[in-house]
């Protein structure tokens, strides 16, 4: 098969770092794009690009159509980001950066973030979700569902399951506007298909959970579970 992405060099972990820090890729921005070229099933790039143009619509309550224009403006707006913000950043933190930062790094990311981790996604499951969700059995996920942080506990409806992602997010962290990356999307659906439920993120401040709305969703899922249990359309 023939490649036909872009290899960027060393320029990529940059332009891949800007573009992920101020979302220039999600589907408010540039629709999404892996649900379209599904719905495309193109058989040359050629196809798919005049596909997406014409049918490509940013995600959101005031959808807006993506041109060529569009995404030349994305890339000026990255362009602005790297050079302004970014690379004074990072110049700063390269002039400071210390032997010891780095001993100090990789000890705290191996033991205390593993450990914080550990204990907020236990509070969230033991503290909350297990309490409002009596007929559910939680299981930790197994590792190849959760290498990529995708999955951290499956909740068990008779055989089939539904995901939970639980996300550690400060007290006035806004998100309201977050949306999975496409890859996370792929990954979402290859977790329903296995398990036949869906998958729920979860924002949790200090153990509590903030996007409490989740829980009706998550109930309604339980329900639907259930109904397919005992032999309903799903």
């Amino acid at each position: 098969m023939k490649i036909h992405s872009r290899n960027f060099g060393k320029k990529e972990k940059v332009l891949n770092y800007a573009c992920q820090t101020y979302q220039l890729s999600r589907p408010n921005k540039v629709g999404a794009v892996m649900a379209l070229i599904r719905a495309c099933q193109p058989k040359s790039i050629e196809e798919w690009e005049a596909w997406y143009l014409e049918n490509a619509y940013t995600a959101g309550k005031n959808p807006a159509k993506v041109t060529k224009e569009t995404l030349f403006e994305l890339g000026e707006r990255l362009y602005v980001k790297i050079t302004e913000i970014v690379i004074p950043e990072w110049q700063e933190a390269f002039n400071q950066l210390t032997l010891q930062d780095c001993i100090d790094y990789i000890y705290n990311l191996t033991v205390n973030r593993t450990f914080d981790g550990f204990y907020r996604e236990k509070s969230v499951i033991t503290g909350v979700l297990e309490k409002k969700l009596k007929d559910v059995k939680f299981v930790e996920s197994e590792p190849e569902l959760d290498h990529a942080g995708d999955i951290d506990y499956l909740g068990y409806v008779g055989n089939k399951a539904f995901g939970i992602q639980i996300k550690p997010v400060t007290a006035k962290a806004n998100f309201g506007n977050y949306s999975p990356s496409e890859r996370m999307k792929a990954s979402f659906g290859e977790f329903e298909r296995k398990y036949g439920g869906k998958v729920f993120i979860i924002f949790s401040v200090d153990d509590e959970v903030k996007n409490t709305e989740v829980f009706d969703d998550i109930e309604e899922e339980i329900a639907r579970l259930k109904k397919f249990q005992g032999g309903g359309k799903n």
